[in-house]
Formats: C-alpha cells, structure tokens, sequence
C-alpha cells in the first residue's frame, strides 16, 4: 500500500499546523519551556478548547473520532513547535483514552472517556520502578493488596511525566507473589486517583521537557476502590500493553515532528547566515547536514505511519512500535545534533531551539524503553535465546 494520508486526513494535518503557528509558533514554546515545573495548564486549556484532547475517542463517547493514524499526525504537527511540551496532550492519549478504551469496562468508558475527552481530567502512567528500569515485571516491588471494596497499594514509582497535575495515576501492580521460576506474578492495573491519602510526590530535575515535571511517587497503604480497576485481576500486563504499543507510536510520531521542526529551522539558518562571503548553505557540509535530516524524516514517516495504520486496523503492531520507537528516537537525536552543528554557536544558545528538541529528544532513547532492550526483544523474536 502506499504510506501516506487520506484527503480528510490531510486537511486534519494542515488545520493542526495552522493552529499550531497562530497560537504556540517556536518562540512561545521556548519561552513557557523557561519556566521549569511551572505546568503550561493554558496550553492543557487551548488544546481543550481546539478539541485535540477527543481525537482518538470515538464520538459516542464524546470524542472526535479517529483513531492511531490521527492521533500520529497530531502528535507530529504538537511536536513539530512544542517539542516535548506536546507530552502534555499525549500522555492523557495513551495512559487515558487508550488505556480505558481498551480494558476499561462500558461502564468506565462511559464514565472517563467524555471527561478525557473534554479536558476535564487529566493522567500520568506510574509503571517505572527505582530498582527496575526496563525489567518492568521481574524487579516491581509495588504490592496491591486485596481488601474489602478494592486494593491497598504500596510502592514506590520513578518518571511519572505530569504527576502532580494528573487526576489519575496509571498504575500497575503486583497483586500476588511472583513464581519462582519465572519471577513474574499476576499484577493489576490501577486508576488511582492522586488526592488519595497516602500518595506523595517529589520532581526530579532533568535534562529536557522542563516544563512538565517527572516525578517520583511513593504510595504507603493507599486505598484504591474496586471500580478503578482496569481490566482483569491478576493480568494487568496484558491490558497494558496496547497503551504501551500506541506510546511507542506517538513516541515515533512525536520525535518525527521535532525533526520537522529541526529541518526548518536548519534550512532558515542556512539560508540567511553567511561565512567568508557567501550564505552557508553553500557550504557542501552544510548541505550535507540537512540532507541527512531530510533522508532521516523521510524513513521515519513511513514507519511511523505503516505502524499507525497497523494499529489502526487492528493488527499486532508490537515489532512495528518497537521498530519505530528505536529508528525514529536515534534518527531524531542526531538529527538535533547537526541542527546544533548547522548553527554553530547559535545552536547552544537559549534562543534557538536544535538545542531544545536535543534535550527533550534525549530521553527518547531510554524511554520508554531502552533502545537496547528493544534489541533484545526483536533478536529474540527471531527465535535467539533471551540474552537478559
């Protein structure tokens, strides 16, 4: 088939970039990344106002339709000017809309995905461990104890983007001892909600995304009704994992759209700055530069749509969201890296912007997952032993 956009899609990707130029252009993104921890909520309130917040959410529900191919294409167009700030959207896609859509029961789904919907409520996924990193399963010491009405909860989580403002956590738990042989026990998933008594929340200062705050949670003996339960008991993993899919996707979407940004402000540069006479876009090595950005765009648009639409359709899309997430976050870090090289001296400056989809582009490497987990996983699907 060929990987592109309908026409109705098409006019979707071109009204998302016009509002993306009239109401936060580079410049005001850059200047709401300055105030660190300070959550851009107008942001949170325009993009409600815009309707982005039901893309994705069928219309029944509130919503305004669509499903991953959309949801790609807005994330790219966020991405293209906010950088890591259209986290702020995407987050409430996966870890909400996606997640109850998916294992959340009629009744929760009428309940939640109206108030996703229209901004009312807002989510942050609380799955990393201190001690586990990528072994998400095999090192979780979260417990969620079964009592009367719901679940005692307590634990400790790292990275949980937007925490302190969220309505919900997204989190999964241990709910019985693990087996032995294979250290892996059934586990819940959560929507617990962060007024909860016994929750605590501390920032953890980073290198990029500044504006919205990751945090460590600590949950002691946290009580979590039985209606926020997601799915199953005991095979939380497994409800999970579609919102884990799609955060792959939108996490390739988002890093496409950044080196869309990256590329403009590169071709700018290039043709206005002059060096021994002549406008250094001249300069072979410069040309070079945005030619590899441009051949990096390219291969990261196709495989962040043919796994869209492998979403879309309802097919098994995992290999493809781990192969997006690896090519399109070490494409997108060496592409803001020559978008520094193109600038020279401009490119470390606060005022330019190569140097802010670089910070915030950095974690795509690591997060989600690990790049070199994501190996490990594709290496063995092709039949090798489990190397970890």
């Amino acid at each position: 088939m060929l990987l592109d956009l309908d026409d109705d899609r098409r006019a979707f990707r071109d009204s998302v970039r016009t509002w993306v130029d009239k109401h936060y252009p580079p410049e005001k993104a850059l200047e709401i990344e300055r105030r660190e921890y300070e959550y851009p909520f107008a942001l949170w309130d325009d993009l409600t106002e815009a309707g982005f917040h039901g893309v994705g959410i069928a219309e029944e529900f509130g919503g305004q339709g669509g499903d991953a191919v959309d949801t790609a294409v807005l994330a790219r167009e966020l991405a293209r000017s906010l950088g890591g700030m259209a986290w702020t959207w995407a987050i409430s896609s996966f870890a909400g809309s996606k997640a109850v859509a998916h294992g959340g029961s009629v009744e929760q789904q009428r309940e939640y995905l109206p108030r996703i919907a229209g901004g009312e409520i807002r989510f942050s996924i609380a799955v990393t461990e201190p001690g586990g990193g990528t072994d998400l399963l095999g090192a979780m010491t979260t417990r969620a104890r079964k009592v009367p009405g719901g679940w005692r909860v307590s634990g400790q989580k790292m990275w949980s983007t937007g925490a302190k403002q969220a309505t919900y956590l997204l989190l999964l738990a241990r709910s019985a001892e693990p087996d032995p042989a294979t250290r892996r026990s059934p586990t819940v998933l959560l929507m617990v909600p962060t007024d909860s008594p016994g929750i605590e929340m501390r920032y953890i200062p980073k290198l990029g995304m500044r504006a919205i705050g990751s945090c460590e949670v600590f949950l002691d003996d946290v009580f979590v009704p039985d209606a926020q339960l997601l799915g199953e008991e005991g095979r939380g993993f497994r409800v999970l994992l579609a919102s884990l899919n799609n955060e792959r996707i939108l996490s390739g979407a988002l890093a496409l759209g950044m080196i869309d940004g990256i590329l403009e402000e590169s071709v700018s540069y290039a043709r206005t700055r002059t060096t021994f006479g002549r406008v250094i876009g001249g300069h072979q090595i410069i040309q070079h530069y945005i030619a590899d950005t441009a051949l990096a765009q390219k291969q990261c648009e196709l495989l962040v749509l043919d796994a869209a639409h492998r979403e879309a359709a309802g097919r098994d899309c995992h290999r493809e969201a781990n192969v997006v997430k690896v090519v399109t976050s070490e494409h997108a870090v060496a592409a803001a890296d020559r978008g520094i090289q193109v600038l020279g001296g401009m490119g470390i400056s606060a005022e330019t912007h190569a140097q802010r989809f670089w910070r915030d582009l950095r974690q795509f490497r690591i997060a989600p997952i690990s790049n070199e987990m994501v190996r490990n996983n594709l290496a063995e699907s092709f039949g090798l032993p489990r190397s970890y």
